[in-house]
């Protein structure tokens, strides 16, 4: 099923904290001069027009990033995300939204090589347009899960997957966890982050069950809700799981999460987790 389209999104609640950790992932595993890869198995667009038809329709931009634009005071992690949110928009002015492939881009060192995937034709042209002067961004229309395979392990032993499916049918929380344990299989060092929605709860913790059950060690999950589980209002929180992430990730998260419950939730009904799901090893 290839319906579903970002650009009706982008910036909202749930990219806000899922740029937000891939942003602090990929600043901490630069720190080593190694070559990094990147691989983003369900890439989009890349970049989105805050003033296009798509991203108006519902402007949930102004319940994301638009309530961070102008704060200076945000935790370190947010402050990252930010400073990376802004270095593509001109003047100060929130106009476009990077999705992940432009802040892959924006933040990629001439050693790392990034590899993106999408199958929705017309969001891979659009994409194929906007890498298409970088020599180091390969853009696939294939499926991400396939190729994600194929392209571990990396060569220098050092790979981030951010791993952001739109779970548009039921089987695809169970068939992310089957891919996920074959990709760690191939490459058990690497770091991959997983973005989820959380539509109906018994599908989050099915797929926290069974990850918990993988034999996969160091997983640690953070979660943003605006409001009260509840399958009849959408996706009402979102998350992300890391295997394996940078040691740095949970105290970043400890001050940014209730930050941003803060500044994105309505009469104090929003919340956040924290949780170790797997200890390390």
């Amino acid at each position: 099923m290839l319906s579903y389209r970002h650009g009706f999104h982008a910036g909202n609640f749930a990219d806000v904290l899922k740029h937000t950790v891939l942003v602090h992932i990929i600043e901490y595993m630069k720190q080593k001069d190694k070559a990094l890869r990147i691989i983003d198995t369900h890439a989009g667009a890349g970049v989105y027009k805050l003033n296009g038809p798509q991203a108006q329709k519902n402007r949930e931009f102004d319940t994301g990033i638009g309530r961070l634009w102008d704060n200076t005071l945000a935790p370190a992690a947010v402050t990252q995300y930010l400073t990376a949110v802004r270095s593509v928009n001109e003047h100060g002015q929130l106009q476009i939204y990077p999705g992940s492939p432009l802040l892959m881009q924006t933040l990629m060192r001439p050693q790392d090589r990034v590899f993106l995937h999408e199958l929705h034709p017309a969001d891979f042209q659009f994409l194929r347009d906007c890498m298409r002067d970088n020599k180091h961004i390969k853009v696939l229309n294939e499926d991400g899960f396939a190729g994600l395979q194929a392209l571990l392990p990396p060569p220098d032993r050092r790979a981030l997957v951010l791993i952001d499916p739109s779970y548009e049918v039921k089987n695809d929380y169970q068939h992310l966890v089957k891919q996920v344990i074959q990709a760690h299989k191939r490459f058990p060092t690497g770091t991959f982050a997983i973005w989820y929605p959380v539509v109906l709860r018994q599908r989050i913790d099915e797929m926290e069950l069974a990850l918990q059950k993988s034999g996969i060690a160091n997983i640690q999950l953070l979660e943003l809700g605006l409001l009260p589980d509840n399958p009849e209002h959408g996706m009402t929180s979102s998350g992300m799981i890391v295997i394996n992430p940078p040691w740095t990730l949970w105290s970043a998260m400890e001050e940014a999460l209730p930050w941003l419950v803060e500044q994105l939730s309505e009469e104090h009904a929003g919340f956040y987790r924290l949780e170790q799901l797997v200890a390390e090893k």
